[in-house]
């Protein structure tokens, strides 16, 4: 049980912390274009705010808003409760939080094969999906309809869940674009650093649903979820302040986090659905999906340095 503890809050630790590279990049490239005390600040207050508070309070909101029938004060205190009522709730809404879940992680994965630009760090297979990104939408809207369609057999709350997931995927993927083209300006821009403080509570708010959604996958114990989401939130203030271009040169990062949402995703629709899924498997499929891309970066990172 302890084992299973810490290997959960190792996998959640290191999805949180890769996941939010991108979220670092913009933190530092942002930061390097405010003055000193807008960066103090930003460092301190803003990143307790959108790392820690915000990533601290979501898993929270996430539960009560599957489990309205349940008080504030309940869903704060059903981390430790042992009171039936409240456990039982928090059982039967758990198919609906993960189908909800799930669909949200499996479009964010596929919006990036389809439709992102990428390193390709299996060349074959996403230069294929990237050729037919035109077929996104028709994809996407197929595997939502089949996945509800199940989901209704199941309840009708269910489906909701599923509908859920993408509506929220929609919503967060506008404030990533948003958040591109508003970045944009702002480093050519003269824009004030009160602006731009805004902007990164923004974003890294937006940035925080993908973390705290796929943490679900990993577990429902809230309080396994708080402590390794803050613990790779922390990993992310650390490569914002110190490491930021050396993670930039690990250039397949990003595809290991990706593939881990799309095997996140599966587990727990599965799981949403009866499906028996062991406490390991989402963590031991994290470290091995990152592994092998952080591996593949470092050897054309050394590959480049011989050239």
């Amino acid at each position: 049980m302890l084992f299973s503890a810490f290997l959960t809050i190792l996998g959640l630790s290191l999805f949180e912390a890769v996941s939010s590279v991108d979220n670092a990049i913009i933190n530092a490239e942002v930061l390097h274009t405010m003055g000193k005390r807008a960066r103090r600040w930003f460092l301190t207050w803003g990143m307790f705010i959108a790392v820690f508070l915000v990533r601290g309070l979501l898993p929270f909101a996430v539960v009560w808003v599957f489990n309205t029938s349940l008080t504030p004060i309940q869903i704060f205190s059903a981390a430790w409760s042992s009171d039936p009522m409240v456990i039982d709730s928090i059982h039967r809404s758990a198919p609906i939080l993960l189908v909800a879940g799930g669909v949200f992680l499996l479009f964010l994965f596929l919006h990036w094969l389809f439709l992102e630009e990428k390193r390709m760090g299996l060349p074959r297979a996403e230069k294929f999906f990237m050729a037919q990104g035109v077929w996104f939408y028709a994809v996407v809207s197929i595997l939502l309809a089949v996945i509800a369609w199940f989901a209704l057999r199941e309840s009708n709350l269910m489906g909701f869940g599923a509908v859920v997931g993408s509506t929220l995927f929609f919503i967060t993927h506008g404030f990533k674009q948003n958040a591109e083209e508003q970045e944009r300006k702002l480093l050519g821009s003269a824009h004030s650093d009160l602006s731009k403080l805004f902007f990164l509570e923004i974003i890294d708010t937006t940035f925080s649903i993908d973390g705290v959604l796929g943490a679900f996958a990993f577990t429902l114990s809230v309080p396994l979820i708080l402590l390794g989401n803050g613990l790779g939130a922390f990993l992310v203030r650390e490569l914002t302040l110190h490491n930021i271009e050396r993670i930039k040169r690990y250039v397949y990062l990003k595809n290991g986090a990706m593939y881990s949402i799309l095997v996140l995703g599966i587990i727990m629709i599965l799981h949403s659905f009866g499906f028996y899924i062991p406490e390991y498997l989402s963590p031991i499929a994290t470290f091995i999906i990152i592994g092998f891309f952080f591996w593949k970066s470092h050897l054309e990172l050394k590959l480049g340095y011989q050239l």
